[in-house]
C-alpha cells in the first residue's frame, strides 16, 4: 500500500498513516481473515470489495477506531465492524524523522455489532467461545469412551 502512486508523475500518498501511536505503512490480511470475512461480511451487506483497499480507505479517512477493552486488539470500522489486528515492525524501514513503521495484520472479522450483539462483550463473548469449545471436547472424550 505505501509508495502507491497516483494520477500525476511524480506524486504520491502519504508513506505511512497514523493508527493509534502506530504508523501503519502496509496491511495484510491472513487467510482465516478472508475467510471469515467472506462468510460473516459479504453476506450481510453485500459488499464485493478488495478487503485490503477497503481497510486502507477506513484507515485513511478515520473510521477505524480501538475498541474499548485494551487487552485484545480489537478494533472497530464505522463503529459496527469488529476486526482483531496485530502490528509488526517493518525491518530497516523508518520514516524521515527516523520513526519505525509498522504492518497491520489483520488476523480475523468478529463481524458485526448490529447483527452480533454478544460482540458488545469481547471478554464474555470470547470466554463464551472457549467454554463452548472446551464442551465440545468433552463431549466427544464421552462418545470415545
Amino acid at each position: 500500500m505505501h509508495g502507491k502512486g497516483m494520477e500525476m508523475w511524480g506524486v504520491y500518498e502519504p508513506f505511512h498513516i497514523m493508527l493509534n501511536e502506530y504508523r501503519v505503512a502496509d496491511i495484510v490480511i491472513t487467510p482465516h481473515a478472508r475467510s471469515r470475512f467472506a462468510d460473516r461480511m459479504n453476506k450481510e451487506d453485500g459488499m464485493d470489495v478488495d478487503i485490503g483497499a477497503w481497510i486502507w480507505q477506513c484507515v485513511k479517512q478515520n473510521r477505524v477506531r480501538p475498541y474499548s477493552q485494551s487487552e485484545y486488539n480489537a478494533y472497530l470500522i464505522d463503529n459496527d465492524t469488529s476486526v482483531v489486528v496485530e502490528f509488526k515492525e517493518l525491518e530497516g524501514v523508518t520514516t524521515l524523522s527516523g520513526h519505525p513503521l509498522y504492518v497491520m495484520v489483520v488476523v480475523t472479522f468478529l463481524g458485526n455489532i448490529s447483527v452480533t450483539p454478544q460482540l458488545r462483550d469481547l471478554r464474555g463473548y470470547f470466554s463464551w467461545l472457549h467454554h463452548s469449545r472446551r464442551m465440545k471436547q468433552m463431549k466427544k472424550r464421552r462418545r470415545r469412551r
